[in-house]
This record gives structure tokens, sequence and C-alpha cells, in this order.
């Protein structure tokens, strides 16, 4: 019988690639095929690079060929380390199979940050998305109360022989939070190294599966958080929230200038106005600049960033989040289509974004 490169992806199909989770020849990781008579040779690549890593790859790509095609078969296989690559989701360890990864950040604590995370992911999903979102403010998780996941816990799954986490499901969106492993009532307190490796769980130790948008709620400010983020992931793009007072639109103008650092190099989608008018529910045409006007959207500007969205400050904006259900399911109000032209603009943005720049490199870690 004639050996066939079809034959040979076939029987390497089995072949799971450990840190990435998948085939082999789903991720295109055989190359350089070549048959002669019954002597078969290619190269894998492999996202261990350690020598016991490929080893065991090449050990397993020949059990493979043997098991289907015969021990008459001479396998030469080479296992070669795979190139990082901010490119394709698929040949990422961490994160597999998300295509866009996104943080939403602020500057200052109090701007609505959560709400505004919560609504993006739920408006996506509803939308026709495959979306995730993992709580990444550490110290004061609010993702199990504005997903109404209080009371749940997350399961465990079994993949490939492996045990993951499961992260719990609401209104189409996959959720993570370190509030669904701690007691409410005590506070998390934790020096960074903790906290690095409690959020490094949330991503490596989760089975995510396939998704179109990862939305990651980030903790206020530019700690040790945002940079142990930017480190692991390639960020599609930030999104950045902010009230328009200037105490606020101060630190926006920090948050956005963080992302934009040369050695981080993340794009700002754009920046949401949060709370930028009052609207009483009895006078529903009348706006009230309690924080000051168009702030936001004036630093935006300034920066040559989008201004995404000016939600207003709306009494059931807050009664949604506190009762579990964001703001953006709501049926034909004028915060539920604030919400839809938020993710509108959200999605244009994210399309210019990925037609017209190169992909986002992980930020490498340099000895001095």
């Amino acid at each position: 019988m004639e050996l066939t490169k079809e034959q040979v992806l076939d029987a390497l199909s089995n072949v799971i690639e450990p840190d990435l989770k998948k085939s082999i020849t789903e991720l295109n990781l055989v190359q350089q095929i070549t048959i002669e008579g019954n002597r078969v040779a290619f190269e894998v690549q492999t996202a261990n690079p350690a020598m016991h890593g490929r080893k065991r790859m090449e050990e397993a790509c020949e059990f493979a060929i043997e098991r289907v095609l015969g021990k008459d078969v001479d396998v030469q296989v080479k296992a070669v380390p795979l190139e990082s690559s901010g490119e394709n989701a698929n040949l990422r360890k961490v994160l597999p199979g998300v295509k866009n990864i996104v943080a939403v950040a602020s500057g200052k604590g109090g701007v609505g940050k959560s709400t505004i995370a919560a609504n993006l992911a739920v408006g996506l999903a509803q939308a026709g998305h495959r979306v995730g979102m993992i709580d990444a403010d550490l110290y004061g998780p609010s993702v199990p109360t504005m997903f109404d996941l209080v009371h749940e816990k997350p399961g465990i799954v079994e993949v490939n022989g492996k045990q993951y986490i499961e992260p719990v499901t609401n209104y189409g969106v996959k959720t993570l939070s370190i509030g669904f492993f701690a007691d409410t009532s005590q506070p998390i307190v934790w020096r960074g190294a903790m906290a690095t490796k409690a959020l490094n769980q949330l991503f490596n130790d989760a089975w995510w599966g396939d998704l179109d948008y990862m939305i990651i709620d980030l903790p206020p400010g530019t700690g040790d958080i945002h940079l142990s983020i930017v480190q692991a992931l390639p960020l599609t793009g930030a999104v950045v929230v902010s009230t328009p007072q200037e105490v606020a639109l101060a630190d926006a103008r920090k948050g956005i200038s963080m992302f934009q650092l040369p050695n981080i190099n993340v794009p700002v989608l754009g920046l949401v106005e949060n709370m930028a008018w009052f609207t009483p529910a009895e006078l529903p045409e009348n706006k009230y600049y309690i924080f000051g006007k168009e702030g936001a959207k004036n630093l935006a500007a300034e920066l040559g960033v989008p201004c995404l969205a000016q939600i207003p400050l709306v009494q059931s904006i807050r009664e949604s989040g506190d009762a579990g259900r964001p703001a953006v399911l709501q049926e034909n109000t004028p915060v539920a289509q604030a919400f839809a032209d938020f993710i509108r603009s959200f999605e244009t943005q994210l399309e210019v974004r990925n037609s017209t720049l190169p992909p986002t490199q992980t930020v490498k870690i340099t000895q001095q």
C-alpha cells in the first residue's frame, strides 16, 4: 500500500498538543511531510520548548502513526519549538481559541467600569457572539452580583483527560471571578504575587473553549494586575471608562497613556463617558450635567481616540446591576438604546483595529 499525506495527517489527528489543548493537525502544526516508500518524515511544532516536552511529542506522533498505519512504517519525526503568535488565537498557550481579548479599564475607581464591562459582555452575547468575561478586579469582584450568580460556584469539566474549572454562565456569557471562591463578607488581602497567581488560574486552569470575545474587567488604576495581563495576554484592545469631571479625567488620561506606552502598545479602542448626565424618570427629556458636560468626550477628541458612548446617570442602571440583570437587557428604554449604540460603536472600532493594525504582542519580561 502506497502511503499518502492524507493518511499521515489522519493518523496524527489524534495527537493533542498538551498546552494548546487541540489536535496538532487542527492547529496546522505538522510541517514538511515527505514520504518515500514506507518511510515518513515530518516536523511537528510544540508549545513546550523543553527537551523532554519535544521528546514526548515525538513519541506521541510515532505511536499514532504506527497504531493507524502499522509498525512497518519508518517514522522520522522532529519536534521543534512553536514560535508564539498573537495573530493566530489557536496558537496561544493562554486562552487558545479566543479571537478577541478586550480589557475594560479605568484610571479611577467608582466610575462604573464594571457596569460598562458587564453590559458590553451581555450586549455582545445578545448580538449572537460567543462571549466570556473574567473579573480581574481581585480586590473588589463584582461579576457574581452583576450577573445574578452570587450563590453559584464553578464546576469541574474534564477535557482530554485533564480537569479544568468550568466557568459559570448567565445571559449567554461565560464568567469567572475570584468572588466565586471567596466569602463575600471577607476582604481579600493579598500581596501582588498572590494576586497574580490567582489571576493566572482564571486564565490557565479554566476551560473557555472557542470564543469571539473575552472581556476582562480590570481593577482601577495602573498596577501589578495590569502588568500581569499585558505580559500574559496579547490584548486586542482596551476600552477606558471615565466620568466627565476633571478628577476622573486626569486618571483616565493616565490609563490611556499606560496602554499607549511603546513597550505595552495595546490599541485603545475608545473612551466611554459614563454618568454623562442625569435624567430623572419623571422628566425623561431633561439632562442635568452633574459631573460636568462632555469632559470625557472632549478628552477623547484631544487624545485622538474614539468616544464610544455617553451613558446617562439613570437610576435603572444601578438597580439593574444590583439585581443582577444588566441594563442592556431592558427593552425599548433610553438606557437600552444607549448601550445598544455603545455595542455597535465598539464592534465598528474593533473591526477597524483588526483590519488596520497588526496583532498585539505580549510584553516581554527583561532582566536588567
